[in-house]
């Protein structure tokens, strides 16, 4: 699946760009799904792939649609190989990780914003810039969604607008995102008239 392109929208909206390798003697790698792929791309541009490799530690989750390229990944021989089997699992071992990391590892994530989002947070919380952490959207577009009326976060929502997993208030989903959170926002839709929900429809997938 090549990389995903989204409409020009609000600033707040994530922006992402294509991997690239970067010269580093620790490449640390977190996707999801078929964010597999844009590491199988990565892998195809760098000149001293075995160097690379040498180097390269992969952590790896199904995608929420259910798609698993863990052979694909496990092929490549990498010197760290880890399988999680949710994201949530795969986040403590990240933490893990990010204690002993050093100074010049090099961040690639590539998969679902969700993944991406989640990630990109832990990273920076360990004083790592935005801008030294590379990201390729690959795969489904489900979101992580806020309602900014109870703090609740609903997981791979796909309409919009959908109800709130925790108070159950029907939600818009804006494209107004939260890096600290990792998660879009949603708002009540029928707040001034109550009942009158337009009916959901999937925009994401």
């Amino acid at each position: 699946m090549t990389k995903t392109e989204f409409p020009p929208s609000i600033k707040s909206r994530p922006v992402y760009g294509v991997l690239e390798p970067r010269p580093g003697t620790v490449h640390l790698v977190v996707a999801d799904g078929e964010g597999a792929e844009a590491v199988l791309d990565l892998l195809g541009k760098v000149p001293d792939r075995a160097a690379m490799l040498a180097g390269l530690h992969i952590m790896y989750t199904p995608g929420p649609n259910g798609t698993d390229q863990t052979d694909q990944l496990q092929a490549l021989g990498a010197r760290q190989f880890f399988r999680a089997p949710t994201l949530p699992t795969l986040l403590p071992r990240l933490a893990q990780v990010l204690a002993t990391a050093h100074m010049g590892t090099q961040f690639y994530l590539s998969g679902t914003e969700g993944l991406m989002g989640q990630a990109e947070r832990d990273i920076m919380a360990t004083g790592v810039p935005f801008a030294d952490i590379q990201k390729e959207h690959r795969g489904s577009t489900l979101r992580r969604v806020q309602c900014v009326h109870c703090k609740g976060i609903t997981e791979n929502v796909a309409t919009d607008p959908f109800a709130c997993s925790h108070c159950g208030l029907n939600l818009f989903v804006r494209d107004h995102y939260s890096r600290r959170l990792a998660a879009f926002q949603g708002v009540n839709i029928d707040a001034e008239d109550p009942g009158q929900v337009p009916a959901p429809v999937v925009r994401f997938k």
